[in-house]
């Protein structure tokens, strides 16, 4: 069985295609179900951020793995197959470990540091989970995978100062125009909305955010001491305020030609959403940026953290041997074998203390071994029977290490809570 990834990111594809493979939830679940319809794929997973759609999964055949998800790519997106096998990067068992490793860092992200993929790998994570999309083998590489990212975080400074995607289209927003003063629209009420909000509170911009969930946008309006407008505004607002920030989750374009009107003034589309949520041309008076344009300011991002990210990939290498040596020790067949090795060894000793003793006679010890052998026999059978039963479930490594903890089969109580994966997933309703 092998460990296998499919990825398209902002390394080999540009935003058109991403935008094409970029799936919602009703697509996810259409896609993940097709897989698993075929034989070769056991467990299967897809994150899909603005840049990156990737799928992680437990097969047969890697190759063959490979050729499915492209041919099922392909068909759900209609994009041709030859030109996404050529941009996919593929990985495979110990490269495809250190590739997810990596990506649960920020160490594969755009901004190296970035802290919000994380919390979008477990979101993917707790999705294929409820959805019985991946099982124990998944989810022991996304478990080590939240736990090398914890250690890098901890052990390195590589996310000292964080920033991400919104933090970076601010400071190409700084690089154009000082902020001061100028009206500034926020198109979204979702996390990256918020980051965008707080980096611009610094910029001491007239801020205004709006979104069709106005609920939602009123009260982060609230929270951070911005204005707050019904969906109704949207036209009046983008005719009206120099730089707009656009990071909704809409499938189609909010911001289209039919909204714009002249004006005076030059204006700053800024769309970090995948699907792209501005549809417009450019002119002299009309800019627009898109994520993949902001790679000159995270050029600069990289070099500073250049030495930190050496340092954490040294660790991802260390933390990769370290969850394939975990594999090897997490068998239930050797527990199974170590507690009747345990129990006949018991049983000799206290046959002997017995004999010893003189609660039985030397010649009676046969007879009294083979009692003994059929008291532990039956009292190991269930246990036996149960481990047995555990196996390919996602509750067996918590269940092995335990057993081992309790007899003592290892001295370190490790993994008894090895599936506990507390994140709150937020409702992202957009607009």
């Amino acid at each position: 069985m092998h460990y296998v990834c499919v990825s398209w990111t902002h390394k080999n594809t540009d935003i058109a295609l991403r935008e094409k493979l970029s799936l919602l939830e009703f697509s996810q679940k259409k896609l993940l179900q097709s897989l698993l319809l075929e034989k070769n794929i056991l467990e299967c997973m897809l994150l899909s951020t603005c840049n990156r759609v990737e799928l992680f999964l437990y097969s047969i055949d890697p190759s063959l793995a490979c050729k499915q998800v492209v041919k099922s790519m392909s068909k759900l997106c209609e994009i041709n197959e030859a030109n996404l096998s050529q941009r996919a990067d593929f990985f495979e068992d110990s490269s495809a470990i250190h590739h997810l490793f990596s990506v649960a860092s920020s160490l594969d992200s755009l901004v190296v540091g970035e802290t919000q993929i994380a919390g979008q790998l477990k979101e993917s994570f707790s999705f294929a989970i409820e959805n019985n999309f991946c099982a124990k083998n998944l989810s022991r590489a996304l478990h080590f995978a939240f736990k090398c990212g914890a250690k890098i975080r901890t052990q390195t400074e590589i996310s000292k100062n964080p920033v991400s995607v919104a933090s970076v289209a601010i400071t190409k927003a700084k690089d154009l125009a000082n902020l001061e003063g100028k009206d500034v629209l926020v198109l979204g009420a979702g996390q990256m909305s918020e980051l965008l909000c707080k980096h611009l509170l610094g910029t001491k911009a007239d801020i205004t955010v709006l979104s069709r969930n106005y609920e939602k946008s009123k009260n982060l309006a609230l929270a951070l001491g911005v204005k707050n407008e019904d969906i109704s505004k949207l036209k009046e607002l983008v005719n009206s305020c120099e730089f707009i920030f656009c990071a909704t989750s809409s499938k189609d374009p909010v911001i289209t030609d039919e909204l714009l009107e002249e004006v005076e003034f030059k204006r700053y589309f800024f769309d970090i959403a995948v699907p792209r949520d501005v549809d417009i041309k450019e002119n002299d008076k009309v800019k627009v940026f898109v994520v993949d344009d902001l790679k000159d300011v995270v050029k600069k991002n990289l070099a500073l953290r250049e030495s930190e990210a050496h340092n954490a990939y040294a660790i991802i290498g260390k933390m990769t041997v370290e969850f394939f040596r975990y594999l090897d020790d997490l068998e239930l067949n050797p527990i199974i074998k170590d507690l009747r090795l345990i129990a006949k060894d018991c049983a000799q000793k206290e046959l002997k203390k017995a004999i010893k003793k003189g609660y039985l006679k030397n010649s009676d010890k046969e007879e009294a071994r083979k009692l003994i052998h059929q008291v532990f026999k039956a009292f190991l059978h269930t246990p036996t029977m149960k481990l047995k039963h555990l196996e390919g479930k996602v509750q067996s490594d918590t269940v092995a290490n335990a057993m081992r903890y309790i007899f003592a089969l290892d001295e370190k109580a490790q993994g008894l809570d090895e599936y506990k994966c507390e994140y709150a997933v937020e409702n992202k309703n957009e607009i």
